[in-house]
């Protein structure tokens, strides 16, 4: 009898093993960052300006930042050949800075794209690229140009788990 009591009691105990395993695989990511896009205008001088749009991704303190832009090139840029920082202001103080040479390949007349920017970010982070300085500096060919955020982002700043 002692046997026929074991195997249901070592089945009942695989059983729960195996849903507890089933449960890790579909659990969510370990962090994320809200919203996952917004948009924002920028002044980039005799460059041009407009709307932008940046999105954001995070994992743990590890962070990353693509912005599409209004700014069109006036001649073909090959991949990988703008650099460039996005500086976003912390609500509480202080600014993080992105940064990177990552691009697509553009051609004339495209909207300039840019990223992923790699920053990192702290849990509770809520950055907005809208502030009194230089937001977005890009150097193409040797030639740098910046651009001031105009507008807060909307719906509102990135905040980071």
């Amino acid at each position: 009898m002692r046997k026929s009591i074991r195997r249901p009691v070592a089945r009942a105990a695989l059983a729960v093993g195996a849903v507890a395993v089933a449960g890790l695989a579909f659990a969510p990511g370990a962090a994320a960052v809200s919203p996952g896009s917004a948009t924002a205008t920028y002044d980039c001088g005799t460059w041009g300006g407009g709307s932008a749009t940046l999105t954001a991704t995070q994992s743990g303190t590890a962070a990353t930042i693509t912005l599409t832009s209004a700014v069109t090139t006036p001649v073909a840029v090959g991949a990988n050949q703008i650099s460039a920082n996005l500086t976003l202001a912390k609500g509480a103080g202080g600014t993080t800075v992105f940064s990177g040479k990552a691009n697509p390949a553009l051609n004339a007349g495209d909207p300039v794209t840019i990223g992923p920017l790699n920053g990192t970010v702290a849990s509770g982070d809520s950055l907005d690229s809208y502030f009194a300085g230089t937001a977005l500096s890009m150097t193409i060919f040797g030639v740098s140009v910046n651009c001031d955020a105009t507008t807060s982002q909307a719906p509102g700043p990135f905040v980071f788990d």
